[in-house]
């Protein structure tokens, strides 16, 4: 009989799926439900996607106790904008021609947790991407696709969009959504004690 995974994905993310499957560690993914997305008044990017990734963790680790659960949240910001995923096309058409020709933030929180709902650790990681200008005829075929629309800042750095950037400074597996070397690093070093949480 196959042992059960310790380690659950929080998260619908196909990114995030595939991201934690480059690290070898056996997990599984659940969806959190009856998360609110929304920033609190006042909230800083860095305090949204800590705070999102602990809810998501929190909302699928009460149910699975004996877990490892792995939360995650990403925006994209832009001169201190917070952009998450477009809604239609006028707001994708916004949100690429405000990113582009310059450069902007993409800030993920990750959280681990354990015993239904007790914190094990908490990490933010702000990647910059410079993005350059494009034209009428390329954002116009780029947004007849379902690319911009379930992605914050509608856009991927591994998808078309990709072609566009000029460069990112920071974790590359960040600005997909998941910073790979810290969750490898992280998520490891606690599967590897007593396998308790």
């Amino acid at each position: 009989m196959k042992a059960r995974p310790k380690l659950v994905l929080a998260s619908q993310s196909p990114r995030r799926k595939a991201i934690l499957g480059l690290t070898g560690i056996p997990f599984k993914v659940v969806t959190p439900k009856d998360v609110i997305e929304t920033p609190h008044p006042g909230e800083t990017p860095s305090q949204l996607v800590r705070r999102l990734a602990l809810e998501k963790a929190k909302a699928v680790a009460r149910f699975m106790p004996g877990s490892l659960v792995l939360g995650a949240d990403t925006v994209v910001v832009w001169r201190g904008r917070i952009f998450g995923k477009p809604k239609n096309r006028p707001e994708a058409l916004q949100m690429i021609k405000r990113l582009q020709g310059g450069s902007h933030f993409v800030w993920t929180g990750v959280a681990l947790v354990g015993k239904g709902t007790d914190v094990i650790d908490a990490h933010v990681e702000k990647t910059e991407v410079f993005l350059r200008k494009l034209s009428v005829q390329e954002l116009d075929t780029y947004l007849s696709t379902p690319e911009p629309y379930d992605k914050a800042g509608g856009y991927a750095i591994q998808g078309t969009a990709g072609k566009w950037i000029e460069k990112w400074e920071g974790d590359y597996f960040n600005v997909m959504g998941l910073p790979l070397g810290w969750v490898l690093e992280e998520a490891d070093r606690h599967l590897s004690r007593s396998g308790k949480f």
